[in-house]
């Protein structure tokens, strides 16, 4: 089935499923078209400034308060919030996973999720936390969502289906999509059981990131975001809604399906990105620029230059640095990284890091190329060379990011993995210019 959707980032769009559906000139008009309802979803404050105030226009079959109903506690015992600083072992040192394999048994999207790291505080609406998704089965007559904050997906492993308030989203591995905080959405399967990585985003929301000096063109450009066109359910069943609230979760069950929007216009919206449309920029001359070239994504932090959270990606590209050390290098610095790889093979660990695996390396720690990787681009003719088939990305944050008891005991934790990467980097100083090589 081919989806429709709306280009640009932020934009204020308008889509309706009937024609007619969307009220002219008034955006709560006395009686709406077709019986609906009209109801304001506010991603902000209402008197946030203009470019920053988000906002959209629902008509419904039934208005959200109709979706209240007696909310019980749901256990959830891997899906984590921030702060988990007590939870797990010591966070300080590099860790890395191996995948984390899809269970046997069927397990939704909201039973699916595991929280590996989380940083900040939810209720404080500051951080983020980093889970994996294990789903086996589609959610049917089940919906969800989280007021804790936004959710950015990014499949690995099979293709899911976002069916949200506002529209119906396919998203393969190589995309990416966003959910915005409060948000109700299914997650369905389309290729059998997918896997993959999850942002959940407690602060401000994800944005675009300034160029600079880089201009008006080249990394995520606006016209390449997509915004499905609105669909409804309209159903009358029980239906179950799971809820994230506060870092506990909650069920309820109403009679009827929660995704019966017909019509919305506004800029508070789902949207999803194909991450192979990002233009990267690089060197063409010498040295190698700093990873912030490779953003997607930021959420800001209210500290000029500072981001809560940098999603980064580092996919198909050129290199053609003269007289450098092209991979990654060694560093120290005051962001956390939560670390994926989509597909292929990361330059800066050419073993060991797998498709699905995850690591962090947390604030001031140091970490960069393994012994093999830094041995080959030591040594190597620096003709121009192109990566190609590669696709990793990094949740990056200022804030630490603490490990949770599942990501402590997970049985695909590299225990050496410290030992295997770097112990064996070789004394090259011999106190003459040309060194040991």
């Amino acid at each position: 089935m081919t989806r429709e959707y709306m280009t640009g980032f932020g934009n204020h769009f308008e889509t309706e499923s009937l024609p007619g559906a969307l009220p002219k000139g008034r955006n709560s008009p006395q009686r709406c078209p077709y019986g609906l309802y009209a109801e304001q979803l506010s991603g902000s404050p209402f008197t946030a400034p203009r470019h920053a105030n988000e906002r959209s226009w629902l008509y419904r079959i039934r208005p959200s308060v109709r979706q209240l109903g007696r909310y019980e506690s749901y256990a959830q015992p891997l899906w984590k919030s921030a702060p988990t600083v007590d939870e797990g072992e010591l966070t300080l040192g590099q860790r890395r996973w191996d995948p984390v394999p899809l269970p046997d048994e069927p397990v939704h999207f909201v039973d699916g999720v595991r929280t590996i790291t989380t940083a900040g505080d939810a209720i404080n609406q500051d951080g983020m936390a980093s889970h994996v998704y294990l789903v086996t089965e589609s959610m049917e007559r089940e919906y969800f969502f989280d007021a804790d904050g936004e959710l950015l997906f990014v499949p690995q492993s099979g293709e899911i289906r976002l069916a949200t308030e506002m529209g119906i989203m396919d998203v393969e591995p190589g995309e990416i999509a966003v959910i915005p905080r409060g948000m109700v959405f299914r997650v369905e399967l389309v290729d059998g059981p997918a896997r993959g990585y999850l942002c959940e985003n407690y602060g401000a929301k994800f944005i675009l990131p300034d160029r600079g000096p880089i201009g008006a063109n080249c990394m995520a450009n606006s016209r390449d975001f997509k915004t499905p066109v609105a669909a409804y359910e309209d159903i009358e069943e029980d239906c179950t809604i799971f809820v994230k609230w506060c870092g506990r979760h909650y069920t309820t069950t109403i009679g009827h399906s929660p995704l019966d929007v017909v019509a919305w216009h506004g800029n508070y919206a789902p949207y999803k990105y194909d991450l192979r449309d990002y233009s990267p920029i690089g060197a063409i001359g010498f040295d190698h620029p700093d990873p912030s070239i490779f953003t997607v994504l930021t959420a800001p932090s209210g500290e000029e230059g500072t981001a809560s959270i940098d999603f980064v990606i580092f996919p198909d590209r050129w290199l053609v640095g003269e007289d450098t050390f092209r991979p990654p290098w060694y560093h120290r610095n005051i962001m956390s990284e939560f670390m994926g790889l989509i597909y292929g093979q990361y330059d800066a660990k050419e073993e060991g890091f797998l498709p699905g695996g995850m690591s962090l390396h947390n604030m001031m720690l140091p970490h960069g190329p393994d012994v093999d990787a830094f041995e080959k681009a030591s040594r190597a003719d620096l003709k121009p060379q192109k990566l190609e088939g590669t696709m990793a990305f990094m949740f990056e944050t200022r804030l630490p990011q603490h490990l949770t008891e599942y990501a402590a005991e997970l049985d695909t934790l590299q225990e050496n993995y410290v030992d295997d990467c770097w112990t064996g980097l070789k004394k090259h100083f011999d106190g003459t210019p040309e060194g040991s090589w």
